[in-house]
């Protein structure tokens, strides 16, 4: 059976829209309206891709951006001791060893990653064996040390004296004692067994050694490693090196850079060699090991000290410049 058509109960009538349709007035209002409803949705879609950027930007910074910024910052240190070492009378050596803990630059994750220890080591010509001139005395402490922890040296009176004035003053009477002691074999064979330069002590011949092999030594005193594992020998070589008397090489440099930075460090001079091997700590806690070693340039007593420490202010400066960590927190 077919079923009969039934209209729809209700039905939308448009007729009472056309007396207002016919109206322009009403027409203009309701097109401004429309104008205006459509630029504040598009002003805040604006709003909303502009945010975006802002929002990406305070995200913590990702390996990937932190590794490349430690190839370029590397890229401009090596750059740089090339350029500085390019005639063959400059050796340099740079290592960062990361934050002193506790410190302000240790708070930082950003810092703590950047600066990672030896993430941004480089060096320039540090393998040639060059004159140590007094620098060498660094390993008669490692030597010392090696034999006070083996029960094999003890420290008297005046054996503390004696070293005493050989890190601040430099004065060569304890270490030719040393050497005299124990004898340059002996001394080049413990050298030769922690991977420093060796031989360094050769009978009839002024010592030698290359800045690479200063920038070991001094590793493991920072960190307390091989001959330094003694707490009280490894600070009183520390305390010793800061209060050294020559501060016009890197202290001066470092000083420059940034007021407040403390260096721990053994010069060497010797005709027209002058050298400087430092432990270097900033006020935030950042610490690095610098290694400058000079000749030539017609240098005589300390005249080639300020030329150690124009290298050390720009190493400094061009490493730990603020706006390297605060470039991944912006």
């Amino acid at each position: 059976m077919k079923h009969a058509f039934r209209p729809p109960r209700h039905k939308i009538h448009i007729s009472w829209l056309l007396p207002y349709l016919r109206n322009r007035r009403i027409l203009a209002g309701l097109g401004i309206f429309l104008l205006v409803f459509a630029s504040l949705i598009t002003v805040q879609a604006h709003r909303n891709r502009t945010n975006q950027p802002a929002a990406a930007a305070n995200q913590p910074a990702n390996a990937h951006q932190i590794a490349q910024k430690q190839r370029h910052v590397k890229h401009q240190l090596h750059h740089y001791l090339k350029s500085v070492t390019a005639d063959g009378t400059a050796s340099v050596s740079f290592y960062n060893l990361g934050p002193v803990a506790g410190s302000a630059a240790a708070k930082s994750a950003t810092a703590t990653k950047f600066y990672k220890s030896g993430a941004l080591a480089t060096s320039a010509n540090a393998h040639t064996p060059e004159i140590s001139a007094s620098t060498y005395k660094l390993y008669i402490a490692a030597y010392l040390f090696h034999q006070h922890a083996a029960g094999l040296y003890t420290w008297t009176p005046a054996e503390e004296d004696g070293f005493q004035r050989m890190i601040v003053n430099s004065a060569n009477d304890f270490s030719e004692d040393v050497i005299d002691t124990y004898g340059p074999v002996a001394l080049d064979d413990y050298l030769a067994s922690r991977h420093y330069y060796s031989p360094t002590f050769v009978s009839g011949q002024v010592a030698t050694t290359t800045a690479y092999s200063l920038t070991l030594v001094l590793k493991d005193l920072a960190t307390q490693s091989g001959p330094f594992s003694h707490a009280k020998d490894q600070q009183k070589l520390l305390s010793l090196m800061k209060q050294q008397v020559y501060r016009t090489g890197i202290p001066a440099g470092a000083a420059a850079a940034k007021k407040g930075t403390v260096v721990a460090d053994k010069v060497g001079f010797l005709a027209d060699t002058n050298n400087d091997a430092a432990i270097v700590t900033l006020p935030n806690g950042e610490r690095y090991i610098l290694v400058i070693m000079t000749h030539g340039h017609e240098q005589a007593g300390f005249s080639g000290f300020p030329r150690m420490a124009k290298i050390a202010t720009h190493v400094q400066k061009l490493v730990y410049d603020p706006a390297i960590v605060k470039e991944f927190s912006k």
